[in-house]
């Protein structure tokens, strides 16, 4: 079996620049396994980067009082390695908006190649109730704002 991913499974992979909110992560030599990549974990972890910056400073307080996120759901796909040293760039944009959740489609990028790409679904909680909340009608306008 190869080890090359097919874009036919996967789809073509996405553009930088079909992404309005950016981050950036310097790898660090802990992220990389035995193989000598960037271990799979950590990709998540890239992801999480690029939801809290656009959660947390995308100039709009999304959560209101009480307010938190909690992940509710993601998908990932590898596309290609990371190796290290360098830095990766996370793009993000929201796909669709919920009463209460929000989805979000990801990619992961190093040296302007898609190495990953996915889905994170979060969901905004009453930290007091621990249930969800839904959205303010002002966070609610921005983020249908922000849809692809």
């Amino acid at each position: 079996m190869s080890h090359k991913t097919s874009t036919a499974v996967l789809g073509p992979a996405p553009a930088l620049a079909d992404f309005p909110f950016r981050a950036r992560e310097k790898l660090r030599y802990g992220d990389t396994d035995r193989q000598g990549h960037v271990n799979n974990a950590v990709f998540a972890t890239f992801l999480e980067t690029g939801r809290v910056e656009m959660l947390i400073n995308g100039g709009v307080d999304l959560m209101g009082p009480n307010g938190a996120f909690v992940l509710a759901r993601l998908l990932l796909d590898y596309r290609r390695e990371v190796n290290w040293p360098g830095e990766v760039e996370i793009g993000t944009r929201v796909a669709s908006v919920g009463r209460s959740s929000l989805r979000l489609e990801q990619a992961v990028f190093q040296n302007g190649a898609c190495v990953a790409s996915g889905e994170s679904t979060v969901v905004l909680t009453d930290e007091t109730t621990r249930r969800s909340k839904p959205f303010s009608d002002p966070a609610r306008a921005w983020l249908e704002r922000q849809k692809a």
